[in-house]
């Protein structure tokens, strides 16, 4: 049986063995910004998944730029330290692709933990600080406003990625993933919700993707040629007179012109006020729509739960890739029971073949 999602896809020079793509999803189980043993069970469990590539976490590229103050980070040589612990286990045991997500929270910084109720921390506040952003406007009413970021906080803050991305290199990542999605910086300069600015990095379209763009080229030229720098983007903000996706699809291709191995789509993320309605698939069309712009393979995410909804997708050109996140929290065997009900391979440690089911000789790898 012919099983695209179980085909090998390319992203960059990045050979993946399929197209199932572990997203990146917030622990907030790090201590100052360093992964801890919650990091090492979690990622080692879901690198035994069987997927075609493991992105790591929304990593902060500094303290300031973290959601929370238990956010992983890679900052400092503590940081890289503890992560390095982590990958080491994880490679002993498994051949999964792993890439990193940098991050920086913009406006959304200065957070509780998402149990303790998501509430924004004040700058004077125990564990709290002053959050930036393109503009000095909130992301909710009645929260601190941020700092709007002057030329030198720019300056700051591309360094920051960088220095980050140089980490991600060492610690030999095979790709890396900006987070330009889900209303934090990236996001924030690009939706015109929070892009207030009057100089060239705010107003028209080119305006306002011009700091992704100069964090993007920052970040390729910091890394190896061979190393897929690729960014996720929110395809609209599910608001009135804000970032869609028709400047989506513009913004998809000038990241495709400044060199960018891949597009992760997904969409939200920027006002509280969102009129955004999950359903399944339901920001498929968003990349399927950018696909049809860009020839470099696009990923798409969002409620994606079922093998055949997810076969599909691949099948009829919609995306390059699946990424899973809840879904996989949920089932960390997802690709191997995919791969059962699709008639494919995948693989598993030996110290697990002997689970492999009687009527599925052929399962695994």
């Amino acid at each position: 049986m012919n099983a695209p999602l179980f085909t090998p896809l390319h992203i960059g020079d990045l050979q993946l063995p399929n197209r199932i793509v572990i997203a990146p999803m917030c622990q907030y189980s790090a201590a100052d910004g360093s992964a801890s043993d919650w990091h090492m069970m979690h990622l080692g469990n879901l690198a035994l998944s069987g997927a075609g590539l493991l992105i790591v976490e929304a990593t902060a590229v500094s303290a300031q730029a973290r959601i929370s103050p238990q956010d992983l980070g890679l900052y400092n040589d503590a940081n890289q330290a503890a992560l390095g612990r982590v990958l080491a286990a994880i490679r002993r045991y498994s051949p999964i692709h792993m890439a990193i997500q940098l991050a920086h929270a913009g406006r959304k910084a200065s957070m509780r933990v998402p149990w303790e109720g998501g509430a924004q921390l004040a700058p004077d506040a125990q564990d709290g600080w002053q959050s930036v952003a393109p503009s000095g406007v909130p992301h909710a009413p009645g929260q601190n406003p941020p700092v709007s970021l002057d030329r030198a906080g720019l300056m700051r803050v591309r360094e920051e990625f960088v220095a980050a991305a140089r980490r991600a290199v060492d610690l030999k990542f095979e790709g890396i993933e900006l987070h330009g999605a889900h209303g934090y910086l990236l996001h924030e300069f690009l939706s015109p919700l929070a892009n207030r600015r009057s100089d060239e990095y705010g107003g028209s379209l080119e305006n306002r993707m011009r700091f992704p763009l100069e964090v993007f080229d920052s970040v390729r030229a910091a890394t190896p040629a061979n190393m897929p720098v690729w960014m996720r983007i929110s395809a609209t903000d599910w608001m009135p007179a804000s970032w869609d996706i028709a400047e989506a699809v513009q913004f998809a291709r000038a990241l495709e012109l400044h060199g960018c191995a891949a597009v992760h789509v997904s969409s939200g993320g920027i006002s509280p006020q969102q009129a955004l309605i999950a359903k399944p698939s339901y920001q498929v069309p968003f990349a399927q729509r950018i696909k049809a712009n860009v020839r470099i393979p696009v990923i798409a995410v969002g409620l994606i739960t079922e093998p055949a909804q997810a076969q599909a997708i691949i099948a009829n050109g919609q995306a390059d890739a699946i990424a899973l996140a809840r879904a996989m929290l949920y089932d960390p065997r997802w690709p191997w029971h995919a791969a059962a009900t699709l008639g494919a391979k995948a693989w598993a440690p030996n110290q697990y073949l002997r689970c492999q089911p009687s009527n599925l000789k052929h399962l695994f790898d």
